[in-house]
């Protein structure tokens, strides 16, 4: 077989030629420049990232006969010999298939022996965290203190399952994720070198598909090759990815916000009968709509953009879409995700979530809420912490008081130090005129009106979603909130509620807050006081029809009407 795959064909010789690892190559260049690299090194870090190129190099580096140098001549027989495979002294060892602790004896048990052909004799053990602990415990000392001819490279995209004890002993290199700029340029080198012809817009896509990995990109870009004609384009590029277009992207994202449901559910079900993988949409559509809030939100950042490109219809649908609208949808479409993962109907949710995010808000409404989702959470954080700081209050024990003679009770019109005056005037008359039957309505239609009220001003339904009616009459409600600073907040927004339940309710109503511990009192005095001038007035005369009445069926059953 003589063709050799892009990977492989172009796989790293240099330093210079790992692209997006800067941090990594710079320090290992001036360590060997100046004699001082160490005799344990741990590269980690994603898939395809550079891991086991950097350490060849690394080991052609310092047994090159014309070190020390930055880069390797790959011009001297060591250089030579180390990328052929032909010099023993530089050992590559797959950790996945030498994981007893018997592999790691044998390579203890030859550590000792001096190098052959090259200064130094280098270990790469790719993969290391497939070994298994006992294996650890017997490469420890190896690792600490190794003959001054030798040098572990361990290599492993999963860190976290290394003892500590090892990487303690290590110089430790974390590999990065390449960015798709780096990606892009290092693929127009390749095509530019191998006469191939692909589209700028095919090879943003290949870095977008990659997730950050070098090889995966290549492979991308070979298999892209291996489909298309002449051309590499970007249709062959999706074909080959099962990625979704920008442009369907854009559409349906437009379509729900304009609430084309029709549209939006047809766009999906075409690319699903095109064979493009639902799962890979919802990913897709995740981060298209996170470029969309991130180019709104920093227009000049591009280069953030990790699944978008920066066109006409990209920035028309970023000056329409409204920021808590796109927040709303990643998080159900993040919702969407989890589900799919334990399903065999993917279909169906993503569809569902289609139509909930479709519904659930429309371009028409009011968008002064839109601006206060950063206030709403203001202001929700400044009610949980002055509920927290009135429950303090309210368990910590109560000062010792010197007694005094009892007072007459009085209820004063007292100041909060909300600024908040309860009006116990204006409840005493809501209460006189209080019927069971308007209190009923107001009840029945709250949820709908506080529903109206969300979709209208965002602000002035966080002031009051919580409270709740306790009593109404044919022209007030009397309406109980937990604190007081829940009662001088919905005075801001007083104008506004007072509009949404009278259009809920067909009916004007005045709206008078008050605490619900003081509502508490208030009802329990009112009550006492209204006994006392009903058995006041009943002492005075009472008809001797009602007093038989009363003997027959007793008070509770009685009704007595003028």
């Amino acid at each position: 077989m003589s063709y050799q795959a892009l990977y492989r064909k172009w796989r790293p010789q240099q330093f210079a030629d790992v692209a997006g690892q800067q941090h990594i190559t710079r320090t290992l260049q001036n360590a060997m420049v100046q004699g001082k690299f160490s005799h344990a090194y741990l590269f980690t870090g994603p898939r395809g990232t550079g891991k086991t190129s950097a350490a060849k190099i690394f080991a052609k580096a310092i047994n090159c006969e014309h070190q020390p140098a930055k880069e390797p001549c790959n011009e001297c027989a060591a250089c030579r010999g180390i990328q052929d495979g032909s010099i023993s002294d530089v050992i590559e060892i797959d950790a996945a298939s030498n994981t007893s602790v018997e592999d790691i004896r044998e390579i203890r048990d030859k550590v000792k022996y001096a190098p052959s052909a090259v200064p130094y004799k280098v270990y790469i053990i790719d993969e290391v965290h497939m070994i298994s602990t006992s294996a650890f415990n017997a490469l420890l000392k190896t690792l600490e203190e190794p003959p001054k001819h030798v040098v572990f490279i361990l290599a492993t995209t999963e860190p976290h399952k290394i003892p500590l004890t090892i990487i303690s002993r290590c110089q430790r290199f974390d590999f990065k994720p390449i960015a798709n700029q780096a990606i892009v340029s290092r693929m127009q080198h390749i095509v530019k070198a191998e006469d191939i012809q692909v589209s700028q817009e095919a090879l943003d896509a290949v870095a977008l598909a990659a997730e950050g990995g070098m090889r995966d990109a290549l492979s991308i870009l070979d298999q892209a090759i291996s489909y298309s004609d002449v051309r590499v384009e970007l249709a062959d590029v999706l074909a080959v990815t099962g990625g979704v277009s920008q442009q369907i992207l854009t559409n349906i994202a437009d379509a729900m916000y304009e609430k084309d449901m029709e549209q939006a559910l047809q766009l999906l079900d075409e690319l699903i009968q095109n064979g493009k993988d639902p799962g890979r949409f919802v990913y897709d559509m995740i981060y298209f709509l996170r470029d969309v809030l991130l180019y709104k939100s920093a227009p000049n950042l591009v280069d953030i953009l990790e699944r978008a490109m920066l066109d006409d219809a990209f920035k028309a649908l970023a000056e329409k879409l409204p920021n808590h609208w796109i927040q709303d949808a990643i998080m159900r479409l993040n919702e969407c995700q989890q589900e799919i993962k334990w399903t065999n109907n993917p279909k169906v949710f993503i569809e569902i979530t289609i139509i909930s995010i479709t519904n659930r808000y429309h371009p028409s409404e009011n968008q002064e809420s839109n601006m206060d989702e950063t206030e709403i959470i203001q202001l929700k954080t400044k009610l949980s912490e002055l509920e927290n700081e009135i429950d303090k209050l309210k368990q910590a024990p109560a000062p010792a008081r010197e007694q005094t003679p009892a007072e007459p009770r009085r209820r004063p019109a007292r100041q909060s130090k909300n600024s908040y005056k309860i009006p116990y005037e204006k409840i005493r008359m809501c209460l006189q005129d209080a019927q069971k039957q308007a209190l009923k309505q107001v009840l029945g239609e709250w949820a709908n009106f506080l529903g109206k009220l969300k979709s209208q001003s965002a602000p002035a339904h966080a002031t009051i979603q919580d409270s709740k009616p306790v009593a109404a009459s044919d022209n007030a409600v009397v309406v109980a909130f937990k604190y007081e600073i829940h009662c001088s907040l919905f005075m801001e927004n007083r104008q506004m509620v007072e509009s949404v339940l009278a259009s809920t309710i067909q009916k004007q109503l005045t709206i008078i807050p008050i605490p619900i511990n003081d509502w508490k009192t208030v009802r329990s005095e009112y009550v006492k006081d209204h006994e006392t001038t009903s058995e006041q007035s009943s002492q005075k005369e009472e008809d001797p029809f009602i007093a038989e009445a009363r003997k027959l069926v007793g008070d509770d059953l009685l009704e007595i009407h003028d």
